[in-house]
């Protein structure tokens, strides 16, 4: 919401050396968010002034049409003669008042003019338009053409109101009153301490049988419909500069005077109002809930099938509005120029409808509109007949026009909401005293009527104690611009903020003792320790993704990948579901690093994956008034979707940098096994890796990566590098390799108890192998062989060399060579010993490999 300073000076008095950070420093202190305060015309400078155009010469020869002018500027110019003007704009003629900045003056974006010569001609001084002067488009796409009377030579920075402050404000959903100057006016008044000048006190006739039918068969939607009538509208008359230059700052675009009345009283007093050329309404206005497949076109120019939920209003020939969000374009005000279509009559709806269903309605036809943000926000039923009559008075005064003495009202019997509460509740919210007489008074600032118990007051008082909350219950009927005010700490809230959140003391809370992190939080963070260590850098993301990106990653069509928990409102309609799988966010992550410009990377993400499960069943509204159960919080988490705990890495370009140490090497799958073993050692599971096949990896650099638990192997990971079709799909970098790991598998297949390092005091003996096997065969068979065959005496076995020759090992073999080191715990092992269990493991891995030493 932007409010002018200069409006809002109209109902409040602020102090005269008050400037717009003054007013915002207040209004940030009452709980208002005003984000920026836009300084018009600060480095404007004149001289501005009126001119009326007397001569113009069609300049010839150039590729656009350029005008000779000369301009009668009066005395400002210093001479009195004529000033002689290039322009190239068509909207003007002679005879016409335009603005003209002349030479020594200085523009908006400190533009500064002077006499120059252009084409063929010597220019003293611009004929502006409003862009140029800051004040935005005023609809022309051209000159400023002012009102014939206006007189020539007078300051046109004082005549446009160029020089003003104007607040920006970020409005809540709950403050649909601070979406006019009326409600912004009140707060401030209120910060201010002085007294507010209500533009909605207006006297209004009372409602009669000669008003402009209407008949709402709705009255759950529309609690409140006022009709007016005003004929004789002078066709040609436009609005004045003072209320188009007023909407032009509140960010609104003056179109034509009906409508322009209307828009200005709306952002005046907040509530939202309709202007019908009465010509072309046939019979009855109604209110009624749209027919299912019903149709009408909106003033925007589109054809919009209805719901049967959509609240309409309609004549005789059916809908010809959105009620509360957008009229329709067979009852539309004719634009100003149009004098043979030229609308004379026109019927003011100024009405209330419900909240919700103006919301759903905007948000069913992607129609968001000023009414509608207001409606949607909660506008003030009462002001609905003081702004039809605003709109009427300014018709009547600006249009020449006559107000028909009907008035036409139709009203849903409610009762004004009142809420029962403590006394010293505020004080227990805030956990300070402030006292009976401070929260009725701040409760009373806000336009709230206070009823207490006053006898149990007055005798507390007398007894010299303090009336607890039992003893003095505050009755508070709320205002009915403040649909927002529904309970109790509603109003506390509104009297801790008028105090000032920055007097609540602060104080930290003693947390109880406790146990620390989960094991679950405390594994978390050594895999982001552990990877971070490794060079690889956090990189999370979104945990939204489109379908089409697992058809990119060349899932199976019966993946389980593919089931995924749909949005029912994404934040992208192009992303509208869960993921379940973080490698899409990482690797979109990779892709535009690589783009920027960042080839060598090493990404690393922690996060949940979303699952849906077999049975979907819909969560049952919790309680408000109470601690839900247990078994009630059970039953809402059955309803969620699995949400396990994945890791994943993403690597690209140059794993080891070159330089004086050496040559470097690029990134290959290697480094993401060696990543899923690093991760699974802080889980304290035992990884078995060995070669596979899966959805994005290269059929050949795939290794599938499982875990024992519960007497037998789990799937938990794949890694490795990706296939070229899914590089060439997702637009990666050759050769991009990546790893994801079920951590929550991990951690169950794990052991948690941390062990100390064991440290023998006998000699290790190490025996090298090197075996020759077929070249399908997966090292990780031989060195499982390798390792079951030595028996317990081995410690460790270690792959260190991958040899490839046909002329030496024949075609299709390959030879790896493994470092065994062996040790017993209680003696020192002699070689006979190493030999003999290094001979067993050879057997062993020749039996169920193939395997032969080499040599």
């Amino acid at each position: 919401m932007r409010v002018p300073l200069s409006w809002l000076r109209e109902y409040v008095d602020l102090p005269a050396t008050e400037t717009g950070r003054d007013v915002q420093a207040k209004l940030v202190s009452a709980g208002l968010e005003v984000e920026t305060v836009e300084h018009l015309g600060a480095d404007l400078k004149g001289p501005l002034v009126v001119g009326q155009v007397l001569t113009i010469e069609e300049l010839e020869g150039f590729k656009k049409p350029i005008r000779f002018c000369t301009v009668n500027v009066g005395q400002t110019n210093g001479t009195g003669e004529p000033q002689e003007i290039v322009c190239g704009a068509r909207n003007f003629a002679v005879g016409d008042k335009v603005v003209v900045v002349l030479p020594g003056a200085t523009l908006p974006g400190g533009f500064s003019i002077s006499a120059r010569k252009t084409y063929g001609k010597t220019s003293h001084g611009m004929i502006c338009s409003g862009d140029e002067l800051g004040m935005g488009d005023d609809g022309s796409h051209g000159i400023i053409v002012l009102p014939p009377e206006t007189e020539v030579g007078k300051d046109a920075i004082e005549l446009l109101e160029l020089v003003d402050e104007v607040l920006d404000i970020a409005v809540t959903a709950n403050r649909g009153d601070c979406l006019s100057i009326r409600g912004v006016a009140r707060e401030t008044a209120i910060a201010y301490g002085l007294p507010l000048r209500d533009p909605a006190l207006l006297d209004v006739p009372a409602p009669n049988a000669y008003g402009y039918p209407v008949r709402v068969t709705e009255p759950a939607g529309c609690d409140r419909f006022t009709a007016r009538t005003v004929t004789g509208l002078s066709p040609e008359v436009r609005s004045p500069i003072w209320l188009r230059r007023r909407l032009q700052k509140v960010g609104m675009r003056p179109i034509s005077l009906a409508v322009d009345v209307t828009n200005y009283v709306m952002m005046e007093l907040g509530q939202p109002l309709h202007a019908y050329d009465r010509n072309l309404v046939q019979g009855t206005i109604g209110v009624r809930r749209a027919e299912e497949g019903e149709k009408i076109v909106t003033l925007d120019g589109v054809e919009r099938k209805l719901h049967a939920d959509d609240l309409v209003i309609t004549d005789d020939r059916g809908p010809i509005g959105l009620a509360g969000v957008m009229g329709g374009a067979d009852t539309e005000i004719a634009d100003h120029d149009d004098l043979d279509n030229a609308t004379t009559d026109v019927v003011i709806e100024a009405a209330h409808f419900h909240q919700v269903s103006i919301a759903r309605t905007a948000r069913r036809h992607k129609l968001s509109s000023e009414a509608s943000r207001r409606f949607e926000r909660g506008v003030d039923p009462q002001a609905a007949s003081a702004a039809a009559q605003r709109t009427v008075d300014l018709l009547v005064l600006l249009a020449g026009g006559t107000a028909e003495a009907g008035v036409t009202e139709v009203i849903a019997p409610s009762a004004p909401h009142s809420i029962a509460v403590p006394a010293d509740h505020p004080d227990k919210v805030a956990g300070v005293e402030y006292g009976r007489e401070v929260v009725v008074r701040r409760l009373q600032e806000v336009g709230c009527d206070v009823m207490g118990n006053t006898a149990a007051w007055n005798a507390s008082l007398r007894g010299g104690g303090r009336a607890t909350g039992g003893e003095d219950e505050l009755i508070v009927t709320v205002p009915s611009w403040r649909p927002d005010l529904r309970d109790p700490n509603d109003l506390a809230e509104e009297v801790i903020r008028l105090e000032g959140y920055e007097n609540l003391p602060s104080t930290l809370p003693r947390p109880p003792a406790g146990r620390g992190l989960t094991h679950r939080q405390r594994l978390h963070r050594r895999v982001g320790r552990v990877l971070a260590g490794a060079g690889y850098v956090e990189a999370p993301n979104h945990p939204f993704v489109s379908e089409q990106v697992f058809d990119q990653l060349g899932l199976a069509a019966d993946d389980p990948a593919r089931r995924v928990v749909k949005l029912v409102n994404p934040l992208n309609d192009e992303e509208p579901a869960l993921r379940t799988s973080l490698l899409p966010g990482l690797l979109g992550a990779l892709r535009r690093n690589d783009g920027r410009g960042s080839h060598d990377l090493a990404l690393f993400e922690t996060g949940l994956v979303f699952q849906p499960r077999e049975e979907q069943r819909i969560a049952a509204a919790l309680p408000v008034d109470r601690r839900p159960t247990d078994e009630e919080i059970a039953e809402l988490d059955a309803t969620l979707p699995e949400q396990p705990r994945h890791a994943a890495v993403v690597l690209a370009g140059a794993r080891e940098q070159a330089g004086w140490w050496g040559k470097g090497r690029p990134a290959d799958w290697a480094d993401t096994v060696e990543a899923a073993r690093a991760v699974a050692r802080e889980a304290g599971a035992e990884l078995v890796v060995r070669g596979g096949q899966y959805g994005p990896w290269h059929p050949g650099r795939c290794a599938e990566l499982a875990v024992v638990a519960d007497g037998g192997e789990r799937v938990v990971g794949h890694a490795g590098e990706l296939h070229p079709r899914v590089l060439k799909a997702l637009g990666l970098p050759a050769r991009t390799c990546a790893l994801e790991l079920d951590l929550d598998a991990l951690e169950e297949a794990g052991d948690a108890t941390v062990r100390a390092p064991g440290i023998s005091t006998f000699p290790v003996a190490t025996q090298d192998v090197a075996l020759v096997v077929d070249g399908f065969v997966p090292h990780a068979e031989v060195e499982a062989a390798l390792r079951e065959g030595a028996g317990e005496l081995l410690e460790a076995i270690r792959l260190f060399d991958v040899y490839e020759n046909a002329e030496q090992l024949g075609e299709g073999k390959k030879s790896l060579a493994y470092a065994l080191r062996f040790r017993a715990a209680d003696r020192t092992l002699t070689v006979d010993e190493a030999s003999a269990a290094r001979d067993a493991a050879v057997a062993l891995a020749g039996e169920r490999t193939g395997a032969v030493l080499r040599g």
